[in-house]
């Protein structure tokens, strides 16, 4: 009698502490999926990151490059991503990204080579 009670009292500590929280999770991702309308950010389960063009019911399409759009179900999508926010004090990335001039590298190449 006391393995049976010892039994049933495991099987509520894990429904408790394991199946209890992965529904709710199961539940909250589904509801996020439902709620992606055109505009959002998405990230698909194949990994690719693109913006909801229309939505029409379980059908998305979804732009994943400039003039490149796939058409997709809500079960597709992975997360829907927050809007991201620029900040005023970051440079623009042509600024960050600019390559060297091949005279600065030729340079940079050479004192490498004499130092070292």
């Amino acid at each position: 009698m006391q393995f049976l009670i010892v039994m049933v009292l495991l099987l509520v500590v894990m429904y408790v502490l394991m199946i209890r929280p992965q529904r709710k999770r199961q539940q909250e991702q589904q509801a996020m999926i439902e709620r992606a309308a055109v505009g959002d950010d998405v990230l698909t389960t194949g990994g690719i990151y693109g913006t909801v063009e229309r939505a029409e019911g379980d059908d998305l399409v979804v732009e994943i490059a400039d003039g490149l759009s796939v058409h997709m179900t809500r079960r597709g999508i992975a997360a829907v991503l927050p809007p991201e926010e620029e900040e005023a004090g970051e440079p623009a990335a042509e600024e960050v990204f600019d390559a060297p001039e091949a005279e600065d590298a030729e340079e940079l190449r050479r004192r490498i080579m004499k130092d070292g």
